[in-house]
């Protein structure tokens, strides 16, 4: 004699009664706390000052820059990623005193709106705050 196998419950069985099913309410969503709204928003006003001699494009290896109190050199001008429209740029400085590497990020299109400059920690570079940069 064969035993049949018990292949449990139909679908129909399984979800067909589910009209007396009471599912949970959504959650709500969180709002930002005043301290990180105004963190988020004091950041998107604290632009970079651009004092320039010369077009950013001009700039090549041997000028000076200045950042904030920093008097550095540059060791190269170099594009990161060709975006087609746009060219993500960086220029590759150092400090003669100190030999540390920076970098000054910024789109060719919007340099004033997205100059950013850079520290190297061992082998990454971390975005530092600045108020001031000149050439």
């Amino acid at each position: 004699m064969v035993k049949k196998k018990d292949e449990g419950l139909s679908l129909d069985d399984a979800f067909g009664d589910d009209e007396d099913v009471e599912y949970a309410e959504s959650k709500v969503n969180k709002k930002l706390s005043k301290n990180i709204l105004k963190q988020t928003t004091d950041n998107e006003e604290s632009q970079i000052k651009v004092k320039s001699s010369k077009p950013i494009a001009k700039i090549k290896k041997g000028d000076k820059i200045k950042v904030d109190s920093l008097n550095l050199e540059v060791d190269a001008h170099i594009i990161l990623i060709d975006h087609g429209s746009t060219k993500e740029m960086a220029i590759e400085c150092f400090d003669p005193k100190t030999d540390k590497d920076y970098q000054i990020r910024y789109f060719s299109d919007q340099v004033e709106r997205t100059i950013e400059f850079y520290e190297l920690d061992e082998i990454i570079y971390n975005k530092v705050e600045c108020q001031k940069i000149e050439w």
